[in-house]
Protein backbone atom coordinates (compact mmCIF):
# COMPACT_ATOMS: atom_id res chain seq x y z
CA UNK A 1 0.00 0.00 0.00
CA UNK A 2 1.16 3.24 -1.20
CA UNK A 3 2.17 6.07 1.86
CA UNK A 4 -0.81 8.33 2.24
CA UNK A 5 -0.68 12.33 3.09
CA UNK A 6 -1.42 12.60 6.90
CA UNK A 7 -2.34 15.78 8.29
CA UNK A 8 -3.00 16.98 11.29
CA UNK A 9 -5.42 19.82 12.36
CA UNK A 10 -6.77 21.60 15.70
CA UNK A 11 -10.26 23.30 16.89
CA UNK A 12 -11.70 23.74 20.06
CA UNK A 13 -9.10 21.69 21.87
CA UNK A 14 -9.41 18.88 20.51
CA UNK A 15 -6.32 17.13 17.67
CA UNK A 16 -7.64 15.79 14.28
CA UNK A 17 -6.11 12.83 12.66
CA UNK A 18 -7.25 13.33 8.81
CA UNK A 19 -5.70 10.94 5.62
CA UNK A 20 -5.27 13.90 2.42
CA UNK A 21 -8.91 14.67 2.98
CA UNK A 22 -11.51 16.38 5.39
CA UNK A 23 -12.43 12.84 6.35
CA UNK A 24 -11.75 12.52 10.16
CA UNK A 25 -9.64 9.14 11.06
CA UNK A 26 -8.98 10.02 14.37
CA UNK A 27 -9.47 12.13 17.59
CA UNK A 28 -8.07 13.18 20.73
CA UNK A 29 -9.16 15.98 23.26
CA UNK A 30 -5.47 17.26 23.99
CA UNK A 31 -6.58 17.91 27.28
CA UNK A 32 -7.99 14.87 28.02
CA UNK A 33 -5.50 11.94 25.95
CA UNK A 34 -7.37 9.13 26.97
CA UNK A 35 -10.75 9.77 26.44
CA UNK A 36 -12.58 8.43 23.60
CA UNK A 37 -13.47 12.07 22.02
CA UNK A 38 -15.80 10.53 18.80
CA UNK A 39 -18.77 8.59 19.14
CA UNK A 40 -18.11 5.60 17.58
CA UNK A 41 -15.18 4.83 19.66
CA UNK A 42 -17.21 4.91 22.47
CA UNK A 43 -19.63 2.37 20.98
CA UNK A 44 -17.02 -0.10 20.16
CA UNK A 45 -15.92 -0.51 24.04
CA UNK A 46 -19.55 -2.00 24.53
CA UNK A 47 -18.37 -4.74 24.25
CA UNK A 48 -17.33 -4.24 28.07
CA UNK A 49 -21.10 -4.71 28.74
CA UNK A 50 -21.05 -8.16 27.29
CA UNK A 51 -18.79 -10.16 28.98
CA UNK A 52 -18.09 -10.78 32.60
CA UNK A 53 -14.72 -8.73 34.44
CA UNK A 54 -11.62 -9.64 33.64
CA UNK A 55 -12.03 -9.28 30.07
CA UNK A 56 -11.04 -8.70 28.03
CA UNK A 57 -7.69 -10.24 28.94
CA UNK A 58 -6.19 -10.37 24.69
CA UNK A 59 -7.51 -7.49 22.82
CA UNK A 60 -6.65 -6.98 18.79
CA UNK A 61 -7.18 -3.63 16.72
CA UNK A 62 -6.98 -3.88 12.80
CA UNK A 63 -6.37 -0.33 11.88
CA UNK A 64 -5.07 2.37 14.47
CA UNK A 65 -5.42 6.02 13.53
CA UNK A 66 -4.80 7.98 16.25
CA UNK A 67 -4.84 5.56 18.33
CA UNK A 68 -7.77 6.46 20.49
CA UNK A 69 -8.96 2.29 21.00
CA UNK A 70 -5.96 1.63 21.88
CA UNK A 71 -5.06 4.32 24.60
CA UNK A 72 -8.37 4.02 26.26
CA UNK A 73 -8.01 -0.21 26.86
CA UNK A 74 -4.26 0.60 27.76
CA UNK A 75 -5.18 3.38 30.24
CA UNK A 76 -8.30 1.62 31.49
CA UNK A 77 -7.86 -1.94 31.70
CA UNK A 78 -4.39 -2.68 33.05
CA UNK A 79 -4.94 -6.40 32.87
CA UNK A 80 -5.31 -6.55 29.02
CA UNK A 81 -2.82 -6.82 26.34
CA UNK A 82 -2.75 -5.15 23.02
CA UNK A 83 -2.12 -5.81 19.78
CA UNK A 84 -2.40 -3.17 17.20
CA UNK A 85 -2.18 -4.16 13.56
CA UNK A 86 -1.20 -1.40 11.18
CA UNK A 87 -0.53 -1.63 7.72
CA UNK A 88 1.42 2.30 7.97
CA UNK A 89 4.34 2.93 9.68
CA UNK A 90 4.03 6.69 9.62
CA UNK A 91 0.22 6.24 11.17
CA UNK A 92 2.19 5.06 14.33
CA UNK A 93 4.95 7.64 14.44
CA UNK A 94 2.18 10.26 13.95
CA UNK A 95 -0.21 8.22 16.45
CA UNK A 96 3.33 8.40 19.22
CA UNK A 97 4.34 12.19 18.27
CA UNK A 98 1.17 13.70 18.08
CA UNK A 99 -1.71 11.65 20.13
CA UNK A 100 0.61 10.83 23.42
CA UNK A 101 0.41 7.10 21.71
CA UNK A 102 2.16 4.97 24.81
CA UNK A 103 5.58 3.31 24.21
CA UNK A 104 5.50 -0.38 26.30
CA UNK A 105 5.50 -3.05 24.08
CA UNK A 106 5.00 -5.38 27.14
CA UNK A 107 1.56 -4.43 27.11
CA UNK A 108 0.85 -2.27 23.42
CA UNK A 109 2.30 -4.28 20.67
CA UNK A 110 2.22 -2.61 17.22
CA UNK A 111 2.42 -4.87 14.10
CA UNK A 112 3.66 -3.22 10.71
CA UNK A 113 0.85 -5.43 8.55
CA UNK A 114 -1.94 -5.53 6.39
CA UNK A 115 -4.70 -6.37 8.69
CA UNK A 116 -6.61 -8.92 6.43
CA UNK A 117 -3.66 -10.55 5.48
CA UNK A 118 -2.87 -11.00 9.78
CA UNK A 119 -5.88 -12.28 10.21
CA UNK A 120 -6.49 -14.72 7.59
CA UNK A 121 -2.68 -16.36 7.98
CA UNK A 122 -3.95 -18.04 10.99
CA UNK A 123 -2.31 -17.90 14.63
CA UNK A 124 -3.40 -16.44 18.58
CA UNK A 125 -6.74 -15.84 19.87
CA UNK A 126 -8.73 -12.95 20.86
CA UNK A 127 -10.94 -12.17 23.32
CA UNK A 128 -11.87 -8.76 21.79
CA UNK A 129 -11.13 -7.65 17.85
CA UNK A 130 -11.94 -4.44 16.97
CA UNK A 131 -12.12 -3.68 13.18
CA UNK A 132 -11.70 0.40 12.75
CA UNK A 133 -9.65 0.09 9.03
CA UNK A 134 -10.48 2.18 6.36
CA UNK A 135 -7.92 3.65 3.12
CA UNK A 136 -8.61 7.72 3.06
CA UNK A 137 -11.45 6.97 0.34
CA UNK A 138 -13.26 5.52 3.70
CA UNK A 139 -13.00 2.24 1.71
CA UNK A 140 -12.37 -0.92 3.97
CA UNK A 141 -11.35 -3.38 1.18
CA UNK A 142 -10.39 -6.71 2.00
CA UNK A 143 -11.54 -5.68 5.90
CA UNK A 144 -15.15 -6.05 4.10
CA UNK A 145 -15.28 -9.64 2.84
CA UNK A 146 -16.76 -12.86 4.35
CA UNK A 147 -13.21 -14.18 3.85
CA UNK A 148 -11.90 -11.54 6.48
CA UNK A 149 -15.41 -12.27 8.99
CA UNK A 150 -14.47 -15.90 8.82
CA UNK A 151 -11.01 -15.31 9.67
CA UNK A 152 -12.10 -13.44 12.55
CA UNK A 153 -14.69 -15.88 14.22
CA UNK A 154 -11.40 -18.02 13.73
CA UNK A 155 -9.46 -16.04 15.63
CA UNK A 156 -12.13 -15.57 18.64
CA UNK A 157 -11.23 -17.68 22.05
CA UNK A 158 -14.66 -19.17 23.62
CA UNK A 159 -15.66 -15.82 25.53
CA UNK A 160 -14.56 -13.62 22.20
CA UNK A 161 -16.52 -10.74 20.66
CA UNK A 162 -15.77 -8.70 17.33
CA UNK A 163 -16.65 -4.86 17.00
CA UNK A 164 -16.57 -4.09 13.80
CA UNK A 165 -17.07 -0.05 12.04
CA UNK A 166 -19.33 0.43 9.86
CA UNK A 167 -19.72 3.84 7.71
CA UNK A 168 -23.46 4.38 8.54
CA UNK A 169 -26.25 3.14 6.83
CA UNK A 170 -25.76 3.65 3.39
CA UNK A 171 -24.48 2.27 -0.19
CA UNK A 172 -23.33 -1.46 1.00
CA UNK A 173 -24.18 -1.44 4.41
CA UNK A 174 -27.23 -4.34 3.81
CA UNK A 175 -24.24 -6.09 2.16
CA UNK A 176 -22.01 -5.42 4.86
CA UNK A 177 -23.60 -6.64 7.71
CA UNK A 178 -25.18 -9.63 5.80
CA UNK A 179 -21.61 -10.99 5.65
CA UNK A 180 -20.86 -11.04 9.01
CA UNK A 181 -24.12 -12.75 10.14
CA UNK A 182 -23.17 -15.34 7.28
CA UNK A 183 -19.63 -15.57 8.86
CA UNK A 184 -20.88 -15.61 12.52
CA UNK A 185 -24.31 -18.17 11.44
CA UNK A 186 -26.71 -15.25 12.55
CA UNK A 187 -25.00 -14.58 16.12
CA UNK A 188 -24.29 -10.91 15.40
CA UNK A 189 -26.34 -7.59 16.07
CA UNK A 190 -25.96 -3.94 14.82
CA UNK A 191 -26.29 -1.49 17.02
CA UNK A 192 -28.67 1.79 15.80
CA UNK A 193 -26.45 4.37 14.13
CA UNK A 194 -24.60 6.45 16.29
CA UNK A 195 -24.17 10.39 16.35
CA UNK A 196 -20.98 10.05 14.05
CA UNK A 197 -23.29 8.38 11.45
CA UNK A 198 -21.53 5.14 12.02
CA UNK A 199 -22.87 1.74 12.79
CA UNK A 200 -21.20 -0.65 15.13
CA UNK A 201 -21.95 -4.82 14.50
CA UNK A 202 -21.12 -7.15 17.16
CA UNK A 203 -21.01 -10.70 16.97
CA UNK A 204 -19.74 -13.67 18.78
CA UNK A 205 -19.17 -17.17 17.96
CA UNK A 206 -18.24 -18.96 21.23
CA UNK A 207 -20.23 -18.53 24.70
CA UNK A 208 -23.18 -16.90 24.29
CA UNK A 209 -24.51 -13.50 25.23
CA UNK A 210 -27.73 -13.05 27.10
CA UNK A 211 -28.40 -10.45 29.16
CA UNK A 212 -31.61 -8.33 30.82
CA UNK A 213 -32.13 -4.51 30.04
CA UNK A 214 -31.72 -4.06 33.24
CA UNK A 215 -28.22 -5.57 34.05
CA UNK A 216 -27.34 -3.97 31.04
CA UNK A 217 -27.96 -0.31 32.10
CA UNK A 218 -26.18 -1.38 35.54
CA UNK A 219 -23.08 -2.78 33.69
CA UNK A 220 -23.49 0.62 32.05
CA UNK A 221 -23.19 2.52 35.39
CA UNK A 222 -20.38 0.95 36.35
CA UNK A 223 -18.31 1.20 33.40
CA UNK A 224 -19.30 4.88 33.63
CA UNK A 225 -17.81 4.97 37.34
CA UNK A 226 -14.59 2.72 36.44
CA UNK A 227 -14.17 4.51 33.38
CA UNK A 228 -15.69 7.32 32.51
CA UNK A 229 -17.14 5.86 29.55
CA UNK A 230 -20.37 6.54 29.25
CA UNK A 231 -22.92 3.93 27.42
CA UNK A 232 -26.10 4.67 28.83
CA UNK A 233 -27.10 6.62 25.95
CA UNK A 234 -25.87 3.54 23.66
CA UNK A 235 -28.09 0.97 25.99
CA UNK A 236 -31.09 3.29 25.73
CA UNK A 237 -30.91 3.62 21.81
CA UNK A 238 -30.24 -0.15 21.62
CA UNK A 239 -33.26 -1.05 23.49
CA UNK A 240 -35.41 1.25 21.84
CA UNK A 241 -34.15 0.35 18.33
CA UNK A 242 -34.29 -3.56 18.56
CA UNK A 243 -36.78 -3.85 21.70
CA UNK A 244 -34.83 -6.38 23.20
CA UNK A 245 -37.17 -9.30 22.59
CA UNK A 246 -38.43 -10.57 26.17
CA UNK A 247 -36.59 -7.90 27.51
CA UNK A 248 -32.98 -9.36 27.00
CA UNK A 249 -30.01 -9.04 24.40
CA UNK A 250 -29.02 -12.36 23.21
CA UNK A 251 -25.94 -12.87 20.91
Amino acid sequence: MPRQSIEISEKSGVRYLHFSSAWVQGAMRIQRPYVLELPYTREMMAGLLLRDPPWPRQALLIGLGAGSLAKFVYHHLPATEITAIEIDPQVVLVARLHFRLPDDPLRLRIVIADGAEYMLRGGSSYDYILVDGFDRHARAGVLDTLPFYQACRARLSSGGLVAINLLGRERGFAASVDRITRAFGGRSLAFPSCDSGNTIVFATAGDPVDLCFADLAERARQCKRETGLNLLPTVARLQKAHGLPGGRLVL
